[in-house]
């Protein structure tokens, strides 16, 4: 079994706009199409089980449709996708966004406050946090150097802690292995508490191995989940390493579904 807990695919309509506008500011070529059809193919390519996709309100007006293309593509593709809801701090009615989020059913949200304009740590987020415990909703969020902000970060080690402080009752997850190429600040600041964390981008940023046990080995076992961020980074490619990692076949289960089952709720 293997759950892929951080993918990105876009509506048919605008997939090929979005993709191409994405990668021309990361400056990487995309793996898939952007649609939903591509994920799915590279899925069975990559014998992905289950995939999350994690949708990104980047300004108020997208709110709703952005909802509604997740309600859309759990409706459709729900055996195989989990597609999350994403609120952002600008919206005129957030506690009604996420209420209709949770109605439907979605187990978590996603923001990035590089999109957003906003650190992780900002009271602009307190509302979205809260409530998203009340709802028993994660929160996953991007954390860690992003090359579409080079020159500022806005969900560090610090922040995040700042959050964490902010927001205790709340299910959070920080992508990157918690915080992009800031590895050994994660390492020192972050492992160890009580968040959890996903495995995307260790490829494409070349994590050292020998570093990367050691900062599995740090975490709660519980608070670990694969992850490639597709489309920019391969599943494979990323089980075949993760899969390299000198830690034991059970660990390797709870990164690899277990963990994650337990955040989406689901069981196979």
């Amino acid at each position: 079994m293997l759950i892929d807990f951080h993918t990105h695919a876009f509506p048919d309509k605008i997939a090929q706009r979005a993709l191409s506008s994405l990668a021309a500011r990361v400056n990487c070529t995309p793996l898939t199409d952007g649609t939903v059809s591509g994920l799915l193919e590279k899925m069975n390519e990559w014998s992905v089980d289950r995939a999350v996709v994690c949708n990104i309100a980047t300004n108020p007006k997208q709110t709703v449709n952005v909802n509604n293309f997740a309600m859309e593509t759990n409706s459709l593709h729900g055996d195989r996708l989990t597609a999350l809801g994403s609120v952002n701090p600008g919206y005129d009615d957030i506690p009604g966004e996420l209420n209709r989020i949770a109605g439907t059913g979605i187990p978590g949200i996603k923001i990035h406050p590089e999109y957003m304009g906003h650190t992780v740590d900002d009271p602009v987020f307190d509302t979205i946090f809260e409530l998203a415990a009340e709802l028993d909703l994660f929160v996953i969020t991007h954390a860690g150097f992003d090359a579409y902000s080079p020159s500022r970060i806005f969900a560090n080690p610090d922040a995040i802690l700042r959050r964490l402080r902010r927001s205790p009752k709340t299910k959070f997850v920080c992508a990157h292995w918690g915080s992009n190429m800031m590895w050994h600040e994660t390492y020192g600041k972050l492992l160890g508490e009580e968040l959890w964390i996903d495995t995307s981008l260790c490829v494409f940023s070349a994590l050292d191995k020998n570093f990367a046990v050691k900062m599995l080995n740090k975490h709660d076992s519980s608070r670990i989940l694969f992850a490639r961020d597709c489309p920019w980074d391969s599943s494979s490619e990323t089980f075949i390493y993760m899969d390299s990692l000198p830690i034991s076949d059970d660990f390797k289960d709870k990164i690899f579904y277990a963990n994650a089952e337990y955040l989406l709720k689901t069981q196979h």
